[in-house]
């Protein structure tokens, strides 16, 4: 096995073009050149517009900026918090709807189903005896989710991190696209990784986060938070399978202030500057060509603008997700497949991770 590690790798897509037609070279080693990127969604439903803005539409552009792209549907990461389990079978397919549609080519890119690839617990469990019990319990994210559902939270929920980092580390990845708000679990994968190769031997690579140009797109009724699918206002978040006329009522509703005017000054107009950011980021242009063009329109016409702008945005994509979601067999074929060609990658690396342990 560790021969066969040591073989040159030829990143995701010589690797897909290879499948079911010869034996697969796992990953090489930590120095072999090899870019990889891996990224996951939960199953949680359609995304909304923050995960277009934040993660899906740059997943589309890294897909061939990278030697290597994976995307999982992390449906392990779902169950964390009470779930039903017919709900979450359609959130699995739904995702894979959302992301095919939005552009994840899997003959480009590697798209799977994180529960199909047991590896990852596997992985998992060996970093969870690498980390000690403060360091999960002082992440933030641990902190606002059991503050905000005011209980003592899983031990899942705690340790999710971990499986996360397994996620990550599987595949030797050597960069993540993360928003602002993943930097403290980033930096447990990069520690998880450095603690491994230091006690086992120089094994994973020590993966770089990318951050998105639109690192956070606000709630349209309180932009200080981040848009959420989980919000209870739900004119709040704006998603991407939303009629025309949701769509715009969302955005005549969207918080602002006393002053008319377009400008973008997040620190003192955070409602319209969140508004400015959408526009820039839906229409591919700059903040100042934006203002310029919101120039002489007062705030309840430029939501108008906004709201056309993401329609005609979402048109395409909401007309895709339609005609796949009719077509389960097809969504299940891609996860399948997919999921064999993560395991395929995964498995080798899995076991030579279990021989340096001790295992084998």
């Amino acid at each position: 096995m560790a021969l066969h590690l040591r073989r040159k790798a030829r990143g995701c897509r010589g690797f897909i073009r290879a499948f079911h037609k010869e034996p697969v070279a796992a990953p090489a080693a930590q120095k072999d050149g090899v870019q990889r990127i891996f990224s996951g969604i939960q199953p949680t439903g359609i995304p909304h517009l923050g995960n277009y803005l934040g993660a899906l539409e740059s997943w589309v552009r890294l897909q061939d900026e990278y030697g290597c792209a994976l995307y999982c549907i992390a449906d392990l990461h779902a169950i964390t918090v009470p779930h039903h389990p017919a709900g979450l079978r359609q959130g699995v397919l739904d995702t894979a709807a959302a992301l095919l549609a939005c552009g994840i080519d899997p003959d480009r890119s590697v798209l799977f189903q994180q529960s199909q690839v047991s590896e990852h617990t596997q992985l998992s469990w060996i970093l969870t005896c690498m980390v000690r019990l403060p360091r999960l319990q002082h992440l933030h994210q641990w902190k606002a989710k059991t503050a905000k559902q005011q209980l003592t939270g899983s031990a899942g929920l705690l340790t999710y991190p971990v499986l996360q980092a397994a996620d990550i580390l599987l595949y030797r990845s050597t960069h993540v696209p993360v928003g602002e708000d993943q930097a403290q679990h980033m930096e447990l994968v990069q520690d998880l990784a450095r603690g491994f190769n230091k006690k086992y031997g120089d094994f994973f690579s020590v993966p770089k986060s990318i951050l998105t140009s639109m690192k956070k797109v606000k709630s349209l009724r309180d932009p200080s938070a981040k848009m959420s699918k989980s919000d209870p206002d739900k004119l709040a978040t704006v998603r991407i399978t939303d009629s025309p006329e949701e769509i715009v009522l969302k955005f005549r509703k969207a918080v602002t202030d006393g002053t008319s005017q377009v400008t973008y000054d997040p620190a003192r107009r955070g409602g319209v500057s969140n508004l400015v950011a959408i526009h820039a980021a839906v229409t591919g242009r700059s903040v100042d060509d934006v203002v310029r063009q919101g120039a002489g329109l007062d705030t309840r016409r430029y939501k108008l603008v906004v709201a056309d702008a993401v329609i005609e945005k979402f048109a395409p994509i909401k007309s895709e997700i339609e005609r796949l979601k009719t077509d389960k067999g097809h969504l299940e074929k891609v996860l399948q497949a997919g999921s064999a060609k993560a395991k395929e990658l995964a498995y080798p690396v899995c076991q030579e991770v279990k021989r340096l342990v001790g295992f084998l």
